[in-house]
């Protein structure tokens, strides 16, 4: 099992010296990745429902907080780091330039040495692609264009697609990342998303939920996975822990058995990672 941190770059991490501070620690102790979460903006009143709190409200809920570019940061960090892998959970896929992403994405994967994992994610906060003249009812059908752009940009080779929402003739995009591709992580935690991690995900990442609701979920990865001619193990599931203390290990256990390969814990206060290398010894066999 491997021991990530999620909400990399938000909390006392929103700086640089944080950053660097969080990365160096996390890796000492044996942390396998860094997950960063995105917004552009936040609008102020929002009224979208926020799906992982039952205020329908992000954590806290203000609405004036840092949230650094998730790339940057990471690329931030990749220059102190040398293996922790580096995760966005999530990107929202939909609000960003596809042809711009690959070559960021590739040149940050390139010259990290093959270290990026690239979480996705369709989005939920309608006000902000509102503000971002992105049409919140396309954004399932742009997400499925994009992953396919992306892949084939990574390539290296001439590439030229016609889409719905994108269209170009042959082109390079050079660098390619280190081994020309970029694990797909398809996060969310809805039956929507599952089943497009089974058609187009090398990852599920549902952010949180009950034994029940996992293993109904990666039940409906698998089966559609398997529907279309694709290798249901080849997909590597990821969730975070939802439980504290003993019952926490007791947690990690339970959904090994399911098959999640990655837990995901939220960042502690600067200089505690007694829990995350706790976790590490514990668990890194499963």
């Amino acid at each position: 099992m491997h021991v990530a941190i999620a909400f990399a770059n938000t909390m006392w991490y929103t700086s640089g010296e944080g950053a660097v501070a969080l990365a160096t620690g996390a890796e000492a102790v044996g942390v396998e990745s860094l997950w960063t979460v995105e917004h552009v903006v936040v609008p102020v009143g929002y009224q979208s429902t926020y799906p992982y709190d039952p205020s329908g409200k992000m954590p806290g809920g203000r609405e004036d907080f840092d949230i650094p570019d998730p790339l940057m940061w990471l690329s931030y960090v990749a220059g102190r780091t040398s293996k922790i892998k580096l995760g966005t959970g999530v990107l929202i896929l939909p609000q960003r330039n596809p042809v711009v992403l690959a070559k960021e994405v590739a040149t940050l994967d390139a010259m990290s040495g093959g270290r990026v994992l690239l979480g996705i994610g369709v989005g939920w906060l309608q006000e902000e692609f509102d503000t971002l003249r992105v049409p919140f009812n396309e954004r399932g059908k742009r997400t499925d264009e994009y992953v396919s752009i992306l892949r084939a940009l990574w390539t290296g080779e001439p590439t030229q697609f016609h889409g719905e929402f994108f269209d170009f003739a042959e082109c390079y995009s050079r660098p390619t990342p280190a081994a020309k591709k970029v694990p797909i992580v398809v996060g969310g935690h809805t039956e929507i998303a599952a089943r497009r991690a089974g058609r187009l995900g090398d990852g599920f990442f549902p952010g949180s939920g009950s034994i029940e609701e996992l293993q109904h979920l990666i039940g409906i990865v698998r089966t559609t996975a398997e529907q279309n001619g694709r290798d249901p193990d080849a997909i590597e599931i990821t969730t975070g822990a939802i439980a504290r203390g003993a019952k926490l290990y007791e947690h990690v256990e339970a959904i090994a058995k399911l098959g999640v390969k990655r837990i995901v814990i939220s960042p502690s206060k600067p200089g505690d990672f007694a829990q995350a290398e706790d976790l590490v010894t514990r668990f890194s066999d499963l």
